[in-house]
């Protein structure tokens, strides 16, 4: 009687560990159902694309005016940044010399900044640089600056002429600060790009600075420095009179 007792709860829990087993077995394959794993690890729909794009363009679209207004704000520093250092030397040469360089009116962007501000030395009747960095000879003055140049002012001379002898007012001047153009002078300005800019034989350009102390028309004491830049489509005009960049439509 026992026995019969024992061998049909043995029957019964191998009956239960069995519907335990096989339950287990069936939560696995439901698990591993390829159903189940292209719901996890579904791909994009369309639809949804669509709109990653759009929030991507929309970004994008936000970003680029803020991108285009840093790099005229830099590009605007540099050249206020280059002014103030020619200024600078136009100041000391007055400081020095007692009289401001002389210009080319009104033709203010070719005009003898670059050869007064250096310094030059003659020697039979070619000018060179202090620095050696250019060198024009004396016939082509007249035709270069003006029927009244013959000379430079900030010039040391061969011989014992009394005179004192040249000083370099402007150094530190970097590659794209300055450029020798083909007619047979050197001119300063920047690479930045301008509504009216000279080019080398080579194809370099440089965008020359303007300047006018003759007849100034904003600074009436000293003189008008002054520079026209692009901007996209706008003439901005980096210059001694103003502390904000102006946006121009015609020549000074």
């Amino acid at each position: 009687m026992r026995n019969a007792e024992c061998g049909m709860r043995n029957a019964a829990s191998h009956a239960l560990l069995n519907t335990q087993h096989a339950t287990r077995n069936t939560h696995r394959s439901t698990f591993r159902t390829p159903h189940s794993a292209h719901r996890t690890g579904r791909a994009f729909t369309l639809v949804e694309l669509l709109v990653v794009i759009s929030i991507i363009v929309v970004l994008a679209a936000a970003t680029f005016p803020a991108v285009g207004t840093a790099k005229i704000a830099i590009m605007r520093a540099r050249a206020r940044s280059e002014l103030a250092q020619i200024e600078t030397a136009i100041e000391r040469y007055k400081q020095k010399l007692g009289y401001y360089p002389p210009d080319n009116a009104p033709n203010w962007a070719t005009n003898q900044l670059f050869y007064e501000l250096l310094g030059t030395a003659n020697s039979g009747g070619i000018y060179q640089t202090l620095d050696q960095s250019a060198q024009i000879g004396a016939a082509i003055l007249p035709t270069t600056f003006g029927p009244n140049v013959t000379g430079f002012m900030n010039c040391t001379r061969g011989g014992d002429d009394g005179l004192p002898g040249a000083v370099a007012f402007l150094k530190g001047l970097k590659p794209a600060q300055f450029l020798a153009i083909p007619n047979g002078y050197t001119t300063l300005g920047t690479s930045l790009d301008g509504p009216f800019v000279f080019q080398n034989a080579i194809g370099v350009k440089l965008n020359p600075w303007r300047y006018n102390s003759s007849s100034p028309r904003y600074n009436p004491k000293s003189f008008d420095l002054w520079i026209d830049v692009m901007a996209g489509s706008k003439t901005n005009r980096i210059s001694n009179w103003s502390d904000k960049p102006l946006i121009v439509s015609t020549p000074y």
